[in-house]
């Protein structure tokens, strides 16, 4: 019978936050300002960036960049989400679940494999500061920028392809987006080659650039214990203090949803997490770039200065 039944399904509904649902204007209020300071903090960082000479650098070029992701990533997810939340758009087809998806790993990767390459140009300028203007010059930075968007959206590709060849029996997502792991779950069958190709791209996408930012980081703190003076030992290693917060979070975050057992799966468990990777996730780049980093803080006081005088 399902056999016979799942051309039918044209449509997902999305079961959302159901099991809380004496909660949804409240989580509508919390998640509404949560995405509304996360596009103005990634707007004022990109614009900041742009406008202020002093941060024409190589880490605040891929910061701008990193920013502008974010932007679109949570722009793919949390729209969708908000509606859902005051009882509109429950349902999607599934071309536009294949779109979502499509685009929500695109952006993801593309992020994972973006501060990846900060983390490169940290080492550069801290391990090989007399060669990092011929190493990160512009012409590098972009085609690095152009590499890692061009990655990450081919790998997501791969995966939305072979989820959506896929024959569904279901059209209940027991979650508040098309997720990969939700949407799998209601194939007829899965084959086995989907769990591997999932696998491959969760090692390629989290594992690899976090393994290729650990050695960098060894490598950096070994380089700053050996300045001589603690005052410089300090300056130097603020310059990375705020991208390894970012780091931090966004590959645990990460490898917890992708790398935990299915055995261990519980709805409320996974919505927990994917709240964290989707919605704060996003808002802690700007906020972190904004509130912990001098340069950022100095290049705005300088914008809202000249703003006073003109």
């Amino acid at each position: 019978m399902k056999r016979a039944n799942h051309t039918e399904v044209r449509e997902f509904l999305f079961q959302g936050f159901s099991n809380i649902q004496e909660h949804q204007l409240t989580l509508f209020v919390v998640f509404l300002t949560l995405y509304t300071l996360t596009l103005a903090g990634n707007v004022i960082i990109v614009t900041i960036i742009r406008v202020d000479h002093h941060l024409h650098t190589p880490m605040y070029f891929f910061l701008s960049v990193l920013s502008t992701s974010e932007t679109f990533y949570s722009l793919v997810i949390i729209p969708r989400m908000l509606s859902s939340l005051v009882g509109l758009g429950h349902s999607i087809s599934l071309e536009g679940c294949g779109t979502q998806l499509f685009f929500f790993l695109g952006f993801a990767i593309t992020n994972c494999l973006l501060l990846a390459i900060m983390g490169f140009d940290r080492y550069v300028a801290i391990c090989n500061p007399l060669r990092y203007s011929i190493i990160m010059n512009w012409r590098n930075c972009a085609m690095l920028a152009s590499f890692v968007c061009a990655t990450g959206f081919s790998l997501s590709l791969v995966q939305a392809v072979a989820i959506f060849r896929l024959a569904f029996c279901d059209s209940l997502i027991k979650h508040f987006f098309c997720d990969v792991r939700p949407v799998l779950d209601l194939a007829c069958a899965a084959p086995a080659i989907n769990d591997i190709l999932t696998l491959i791209i969760s090692l390629l996408a989290i594992t690899a650039p976090a393994a290729f930012l650990f050695i960098s980081y060894v490598l950096i703190i070994s380089t700053i214990l050996k300045i001589a003076s603690a005052e410089g030992r300090k300056k130097t290693f603020a310059t990375c203090a705020s991208h390894l917060t970012v780091v931090i979070v966004h590959y645990g975050c990460a490898s917890i949803a992708y790398f935990k057992p299915k055995s261990e799966n519980t709805q409320d468990q996974d919505q927990l997490i994917s709240v964290t990777y989707t919605v704060i996730t996003p808002l802690l780049n700007p906020v972190v770039y904004s509130l912990r980093n001098k340069e950022v803080q100095d290049a705005l006081r300088r914008v809202m200065g000249r703003k006073s005088l003109s």
